[in-house]
């Protein structure tokens, strides 16, 4: 039955990349958990999903997902309930308890109406069932991001420069900065994940969709432009290199 379940997801996100449009503003680039015990499951659904824009990460076991949430802020996470380690339910009254507001959509084969009444008064903003449509599951996440919450996040603010995510803007300092569209997602990637430490393939990845070759300097160009742009000119440098590694955008 498993294998039956992977090949209908499988089909749908297929047949999703084959009508994908392009990516809409609102949601490219956001941040999204998936805390699935079934790894296939989970890496069908990441990229389908990495597909339409948003950054995805995987967790396999309840805890190594609670540590995530606890270290990585999210804007919206996909939660089986059946997890080994620590179940949906605790995670989801966890998160709650702490007033966290993190969207959550459940993602479970427990189809009872019981199952469905606790996990929405435990506070998830949805609860969908398996099997299911990878179009269903799209529509909904863009159902449950465009409420209320998400418009905060389309403007960010670090020290003194400020990213419209929806107008493609950049200023700092007031200043009007012109960016590039490669510039301009490197920088919304950055700063969507401040203060985590980017590998130089997961940004090729990311942002130019190929596979990372240690050869190829693409990354450390684009980088070294945006820097000149919109760190070089001003005190509070945000770009910073991580030596062996990567990049990491923070304020120091």
């Amino acid at each position: 039955m498993q294998e039956n379940l992977l090949h209908i997801f499988q089909n749908h996100i297929q047949a999703n990349f084959e009508q994908s449009e392009t990516h809409n503003n609102l949601f490219f680039l956001m941040h999204i958990l998936i805390i699935e015990d079934q790894y296939k499951t989970a890496s069908f659904l990441s990229k389908g999903l990495t597909e339409e824009g948003f950054v995805v990460d995987i967790a396999t076991d309840g805890l190594d997902g609670q540590h995530n949430i606890d270290h990585i802020h999210y804007d919206l996470i996909i939660l089986d309930v059946m997890l080994p380690g620590k179940d949906g339910w605790s995670i989801l009254e966890d998160l709650r308890r702490v007033k966290k507001q993190t969207p959550v959509l459940l993602l479970t084969a427990r189809d009872s109406v019981a199952d469905k009444v606790k996990g929405l008064e435990l506070g998830a903003d949805d609860y969908l069932v398996k099997p299911f449509a990878f179009s269903e599951l799209l529509a909904r996440i863009r159902s449950i991001l465009r409420r209320g919450p998400v418009r905060e996040i389309n403007i960010i603010n670090i020290v003194d420069l400020e990213i419209d995510a929806v107008k493609h803007q950049v200023k700092r300092n007031g200043i009007r900065i012109d960016l590039t569209p490669k510039e301009f997602q490197l920088l919304l990637l950055m700063a969507r994940r401040q203060g985590e430490v980017l590998s130089r393939t997961f940004i090729a990845e990311q942002i130019w969709e190929i596979n990372f070759n240690s050869d190829t300097n693409v990354v450390d160009v684009a980088v070294r432009r945006l820097r000149r742009k919109v760190d070089d000119d001003f005190e509070h440098k945000l770009i910073h290199t991580v030596r062996g590694v990567g990049y990491v955008f923070e304020k120091r």
